[in-house]
């Protein structure tokens, strides 16, 4: 494997981060003679979401080989910056191994990243030795370990299911769309019914911010038409904790049998944290639909992600 640059530098950046989940504050330092993964993410991002599987499983499987993941909390919306939402979520999700936070994008830069996810991998002196940027490659990053802590036996078998499933790449025809007037593309102002392919409209009163759009007054709606298995959507309430009741419909009609993991087969459901939600995960993919109505205001909407 080839060796690249030293960037002692780049794992210093950690040296002054104060916030840490599952860790004491670690070091460069303390991190010497260790393999170590400092993997970026934001907890909102499904393209991360979907990697968590396969990092988990080297975390604990190279653990006793001394391999240390660190995951680089970078986020991209402003409410994912609160360490308690960082916590609940990684709770959720199952992650147990550190996380720093990295709200001022210290350690991002420190590394010169750009991306979320990425995956960076680093020697015991702290030299970059492999990397990879967004989800797949899991075998090619998995073997760089393996050679790094000399690992003996069978690599690790994994098989992602729920949320962390991959996307099904072969039928995905929709792309990732922000809400918020930043990065928002593709708003139209027709109804529901009168949809064209990727894209979306708002019903009611909202008021449109940088990030996303709030639910200024109820009831109000958000309608896009897809071509994927699943769709994903954004959300937070008005306060932690404060279910706001939806009704998600396909096409006009209750999902049923295409409902995601947030709604029932009725299409009903409630935003009560801020995350992602899955509304979507069809049996069979085809262009759809999908309309949410929200009951009650303050509901923020940032981006939808499709698998």
């Amino acid at each position: 494997m080839r060796s690249t640059p030293h960037i002692r530098s780049a794992l210093s950046g950690i040296d002054g981060a104060t916030d840490w989940i599952n860790s004491e504050p670690l070091t460069a330092e303390r991190l010497h003679g260790n393999v170590v993964a400092v993997q970026f993410c934001t907890y909102s991002c499904v393209n991360w979401i979907r990697t968590i599987p396969y990092v988990r499983a080297w975390a604990s499987a190279y653990h006793d080989d001394g391999f240390v993941v660190v995951g680089a909390h970078a986020p991209e919306f402003a409410f994912e910056r609160e360490i308690e939402g960082v916590r609940r979520a990684m709770v959720a999700m199952g992650v147990e191994y550190p996380i720093v936070l990295d709200n001022d994008y210290a350690i991002w830069r420190s590394f010169g990243n750009r991306y979320w996810p990425a995956l960076y991998l680093l020697d015991g002196e702290g030299r970059l030795r492999h990397r990879h940027f967004g989800e797949g490659a899991y075998g090619e990053t998995e073997t760089a370990i393996r050679q790094l802590v000399r690992a003996e036996g069978e690599p690790v078998h994994v098989e992602p299911g729920g949320i962390e499933a991959a996307a099904d790449w072969d039928n995905l025809g929709s792309p990732e769309t922000y809400v918020g007037y930043a990065r928002g593309e593709r708003r139209t102002a027709g109804g529901a019914e009168r949809l064209a392919l990727n894209a979306w409209a708002l019903a009611g009163q909202w008021t449109v911010e940088e990030e996303a759009a709030v639910l200024d007054m109820a009831p109000g709606s958000i309608a896009f038409r897809f071509l994927a298995r699943d769709l994903n959507l954004v959300l937070t309430p008005p306060t932690t904790g404060a279910d706001v009741p939806f009704t998600v419909l396909l096409d006009g009609e209750p999902p049923g049998d295409a409902h995601g993991i947030d709604v029932d087969q009725l299409g009903r459901g409630a935003v009560s944290e801020p995350r992602l939600y899955q509304f979507v995960r069809q049996p069979a993919v085809s262009e759809r639909t999908f309309e949410i109505s929200f009951l009650e205001p303050g509901v923020r909407a940032y981006v939808f992600t499709f698998g």
